[in-house]
C-alpha cells in the first residue's frame, strides 16, 4: 500500500510543470523544507544576482549609484516593476523600500487622520504582533491610549476571522482599518475586495498586510481599490533572510505628502538639489525614507525573475494542489494521533500553508527536525507546513506525513519538551 501511494505521489510530480524550478534552488540533502512561509529558500539565481550587485560595488564604488548593470539609485524601481504584478497594481504605486514595520509606520503616518469622534484603527485580534505594536505606537504619538482607540475584531475559534465580524465593526468611530490578508497562523485568506468595499462605503481607508499571500496567493489591489499594502520580501519571494520589504499605494493618493518624510522619498530630478523643502516623488516612491539597502535588496532581482516566468496564478494553483494532497494525506494516516487541522478547506480562503492543532506540537516540531523535516512552531500548539509551489514536490509532502506518523506511532516526540526554543 505505502510503495503504491509514493508511487502516486511521484507521478504528481512527472506531471509537474513547476517541478523543473526545484533545481533552481538550494535543497540541502535528505532535508525536507516546510518552512517557506516563515523563510524562503535560496535560489541560483538570487545568489547571482547578489553577486552581481557586489561586483558593481567592486567595479564603480561610489559610481555604482549610476553605473553597471543595476544602478543602484534606480533599483528601487527596477524591482518595484517586476514585483507590482504579484499585488496586482502598476509599477508607479509599488515600490521596494524598508522593512513590514517601518513600511506600516509609514503607511499610518500618511493615512491616518483622526477627526473627532473618529478617531480609531480597527485591526484584529489574530494579526502578527509587530503590526499591532505599531498600530499602538502610531495612536500613542497622536496621543491616544492603544488598549481604548484600537479595535480588535475577535475570532470566535482563535484561528479564523468572520468577514461580517469585521464589516460589522467597521463604526462611526473607526478611522483606519488595517488587515492581514492571510492570517499567519491559520491561513486564513480574507475577502479583500468584499472588505474594501464595505469599508469605503463607510468612507475609511483601508489597507492590508500582505507578509503571508505576497508569491503564494494572486492580488488585484487597483481592481479592488484597495488604499494601500505593505509586505515583507522574505517569505514566498525568496528574497533572504532581512530582505527588503515593500509598499503598494493607490494612485489615487499621490500628491499626498508622505507622513514621514525622507530625502529619497524625493522626486528623483530634484532629490539632489539638498532643498530645505522637500518635494515628494508623484508615486509610490516618495513613501521611501532612507537610502535604499542595496545588498538586501539584491536577491530580489533573480527571484523575483522566476515570478516573472512562472506567473503567480500557475504557484496559486500548484500551491492549492499541495496543500489540498497534504491534508488528504494527514486524514488517511494521522486519523488516530488527534491533530486538527485549522485552516480553511476551502480553496479560496486557504493561504500557502498548513495549521495543524496538537497539544504536542513543541516536541513534535523538534522530533520533525531531528528527523530533517523543517517545520514552523506557533504557540502554544500549531505547526505550520508550507509546501511551496516553486521547490516543493508532492513527494515531499507524502515524506513528510509519513515522518509525522513515525514520530506518533513510535512516540518519539516524548524524547524532547513541549516548548519552543529561543526563536519559534
Amino acid at each position: 500500500m505505502q510503495s503504491t501511494m509514493v508511487e502516486y505521489a511521484k507521478s504528481l510530480d512527472e506531471q509537474d510543470a513547476l517541478g523543473k524550478y526545484r533545481n533552481e534552488f538550494y535543497i540541502q540533502p535528505n532535508i525536507i523544507y516546510m518552512d517557506g512561509n516563515s523563510l524562503g529558500l535560496l535560489s541560483k539565481r538570487a545568489e547571482k544576482s547578489v553577486l552581481t550587485l557586489l561586483d558593481s560595488w567592486k567595479q564603480y564604488g561610489i559610481d555604482g549609484w549610476t553605473q553597471g548593470e543595476h544602478p543602484w539609485f534606480y533599483f528601487p524601481e527596477t524591482l518595484s516593476e517586476m514585483c507590482a504584478p504579484l499585488v496586482g497594481a502598476s509599477k508607479e504605486e509599488v515600490i521596494i523600500t524598508g522593512s513590514t514595520s517601518a513600511n506600516l509606520h509609514q503607511l499610518v503616518a500618511s493615512f491616518y487622520r483622526p477627526e473627532g469622534i473618529r478617531n480609531k484603527i480597527l485591526a484584529d485580534e489574530l494579526n502578527f504582533p509587530s503590526d499591532l505594536y505599531a498600530i499602538s505606537s502610531q495612536l500613542s504619538l497622536h496621543g491616544f491610549n492603544g488598549d481604548e482607540h484600537m479595535k480588535l475584531v475577535k475570532s470566535y475559534d482563535g484561528y479564523t476571522l468572520q468577514d461580517e465580524d469585521i464589516i460589522s465593526a467597521m463604526t462611526d468611530d473607526v478611522a483606519l482599518i488595517i488587515l492581514p490578508s492571510v492570517l499567519y497562523r491559520s491561513g486564513q485568506v480574507l475577502d479583500i475586495k468584499m472588505l474594501t468595499e464595505a469599508a469605503h462605503e463607510r468612507n475609511i481607508m483601508i489597507g492590508f498586510d500582505l507578509c503571508h499571500s505576497i508569491g503564494s496567493v494572486p492580488h488585484e489591489l487597483d481592481k479592488w481599490d484597495v488604499d494601500f499594502a505593505f509586505w515583507c520580501n522574505y517569505k514566498h519571494v525568496n528574497g533572504g533572510p532581512g530582505a527588503t520589504g515593500g509598499l503598494y499605494v493607490n494612485r489615487k493618493h499621490f500628491g499626498g505628502k508622505p507622513g514621514l518624510a525622507g530625502w529619497f522619498g524625493s522626486d528623483k530630478e530634484k532629490q539632489f538639489d539638498l532643498s530645505t523643502q522637500m518635494t515628494p516623488a508623484t508615486n509610490a516612491g516618495a513613501y521611501q525614507i532612507g537610502t535604499p539597502h542595496i545588498m538586501s535588496s539584491a536577491p530580489l532581482y533573480g527571484s523575483l525573475e522566476m515570478f516573472a516566468e512562472v506567473g503567480i496564478d500557475a504557484i496559486r494553483e500548484k500551491s492549492l494542489k499541495l496543500t489540498n494532497y497534504m491534508m488528504t494525506l494527514i486524514e488517511h494516516e494521522l486519523s488516530e494521533y488527534n491533530f486538527v487541522i485549522a485552516n480553511p478547506r476551502e480553496t479560496e480562503m486557504r493561504g500557502g500553508h498548513i495549521f495543524l492543532v496538537h497539544d504536542e506540537a513543541a516536541r513534535i516540531c523538534k522530533a520533525l527536525k531531528v528527523q530533517q523535516v523543517i517545520p514552523d512552531f506557533r504557540s502554544p500548539n500549531g505547526i505550520r507546513l508550507a509546501p511551496v509551489a516553486l521547490y516543493n514536490s508532492y513527494e515531499d509532502v507524502w515524506k513528510t506525513v509519513q515522518i509525522l506518523k513515525l514520530i506518533m506511532k513510535e512516540e518519539l516526540y516524548k524524547k524532547y519538551e513541549n516548548k519552543r526554543d529561543v526563536i519559534a
